[in-house]
């Protein structure tokens, strides 16, 4: 009989670490303000490390460009992609980035003859575009989640995009340029042959 307990009490115990192991602790945040920012979300990370580049080996030439976003939602998926979506648009600023720079200046002249004085109004704008960049391969490094004061769900999403051979996507990417090329290839030989046609038959007639 002590040889049966002894088998349901390590079940149990088994059963207990299981639960434990599977299981994920959100934080709360506090107070009015946010005082807590996961480490990583500041750039306070060993880029090999987060890269998953080793000291030693083929792979020790491993490079990647980094992106991070945050966002809140009553709905823990809806931050989860809120988040992701901010930081690819992070790692395609990097990628493909441009910075557009307006400047307006407006100067003009008030009060009488003798007391006159210069009146000047300077407008400047700045904007960040982002056109069409295939943000492709990128992988998560980094995922925490806490509770906001409100009972929102707030995600930390942490993206590394690896460059070049090492990048998931880039077999496919090069089979996708070389299936466009002899697209365009097969285009242009079947056009060829069709002038070719018709330059014979007006030809003949």
């Amino acid at each position: 009989m002590m040889k049966y307990g002894k088998i349901v009490g390590i079940i149990a115990a088994g059963l207990l670490v299981a639960n434990c192991a599977g299981s994920y602790k959100m934080k709360s945040e506090k107070g009015k303000v946010l005082n807590e920012v996961p480490k990583w979300y500041m750039a306070d990370f060993s880029e090999s490390k987060a890269c998953d580049t080793p000291l030693f080996g083929k792979d020790k030439d491993r490079m990647c460009i980094f992106g991070v976003g945050t966002a809140v939602s009553p709905d823990l998926n809806l931050a989860i992609e809120k988040g992701m979506m901010i930081a690819k648009a992070e790692l395609a600023d990097i990628v493909k980035g441009e910075m557009n720079k307006s400047s307006k200046q407006f100067i003009t002249e008030v009060g009488k003859t003798h007391t006159k004085t210069t009146v000047s109004e300077v407008e400047m704008t700045i904007v960040n575009l982002i056109k069409d960049t295939p943000v492709r391969g990128y992988e998560i490094f980094a995922k925490d989640v806490t509770i906001t004061k409100n009972g929102y769900y707030r995600a930390w999403i942490g993206l590394r995009l690896p460059l070049g051979e090492y990048n998931k996507m880039y077999n496919f990417t090069i089979a996708e340029a070389v299936d466009a090329y002899n697209v365009k290839e097969k285009a242009k030989v079947a056009y060829d042959n069709l002038i070719g046609k018709e330059n014979e038959n007006s030809n003949i007639q």
